[in-house]
């Protein structure tokens, strides 16, 4: 049984095969200015998707541009609004459960740091509120914690055989594993945020392109830069030591993904495809 799962893998034409690749941001902004409109309409996808829903079904949503940022960061071909709602079709019951999970717990945190905040602040408060301000730092922690388990969940519910349990418990890994660039990525983030904040409350017009921004450029921008920081780190750490044990297994799905594959790996599969050997001709020699 192999590693990945059987959710969505198309094949199509990637870079050209003697194109030189560029690396680290240079090869972010490459991939997404040549995808920009492409990523543009699926940005609007995903929000009208989570809007229409309630947010119920931004797991959804979640789960079909994650493949298609999957496919663009790994510069393989990708047929956007048809890959996206081919993987929400083959997704749709961990994709819907994680969403209403992170639901939850974004709503729980929310009142938590909320209540400990506005506590810790009252005007009439005499003394020092130890035990909330202790809840309102935990609180804090784990909405941090919880972020970061998000930037790579997406990308294992579309691309490993797991089981809900296992997907957090691994992401939950990596909150620590790739801790400095998850704290960068969100203060990036962060930055946009708040500028888009700064545009829409200069002025109804700029509102507008705030809106425009939020609904059609970010969510595309986002899922793409969180697989740049995610994918490299789930490779190294859980695509590579399993094959390391398990050569052989998953050769085209790894291909799908754009992922090199060891020589003895290949020259061991064109062996076992050679399976057919015509014995009749030297057991007629033998007859004669």
């Amino acid at each position: 049984m192999g590693f990945f799962s059987n959710s969505y893998y198309k094949e199509g034409p990637g870079v050209e095969k003697n194109e030189r690749k560029k690396k680290g941001f240079f090869a972010f902004f490459d991939i997404y200015f040549r995808n920009f409109w492409g990523l543009f309409s699926v940005s609007f996808v995903y929000s009208l998707m989570s809007v229409l829903t309630l947010g119920i079904g931004n797991g959804l949503a979640k789960s079909g541009m994650t493949h298609v940022v999957r496919s663009l960061s790994r510069e393989k071909h990708s047929f956007l609004l048809e890959d996206f709602f081919e993987t929400v079709k083959k997704n749709w019951k961990q994709s819907l459960a994680l969403g209403v999970i992170n639901i939850v717990i974004t709503a729980v945190l929310a009142m938590d740091i909320w209540y400990f905040w506005g506590y810790i602040t009252r005007p009439d408060l005499k003394e020092l509120a130890l035990l909330e301000i202790i809840g309102l730092g935990l609180a804090l922690a784990l909405a941090i914690v919880a972020t970061y388990i998000k930037y790579y969940i997406w990308t294992m519910v579309i691309t490993f055989s797991l089981t809900i349990k296992q997907m957090i418990k691994n992401s939950f890994q990596f909150v620590f594993l790739n801790f400095f660039k998850n704290v960068l990525v969100s203060v990036l983030f962060g930055a946009i945020y708040f500028g888009l904040y700064c545009l829409a409350i200069m002025g109804p017009g700029l509102m507008v392109v705030a809106i425009i921004l939020l609904v059609f450029v970010l969510p595309g921008f986002k899922g793409l830069l969180v697989q740049s920081l995610a994918f490299p780190s789930i490779k190294k750490y859980m695509i590579d030591p399993y094959y390391a044990e398990h050569k052989g297994e998953d050769i085209e799905k790894r291909r799908a993904l754009g992922l090199d594959i060891p020589e003895d790996e290949l020259q061991k599969e064109e062996k076992e495809e050679s399976i057919f050997i015509d014995r009749t001709s030297s057991a007629d020699n033998k007859d004669n």
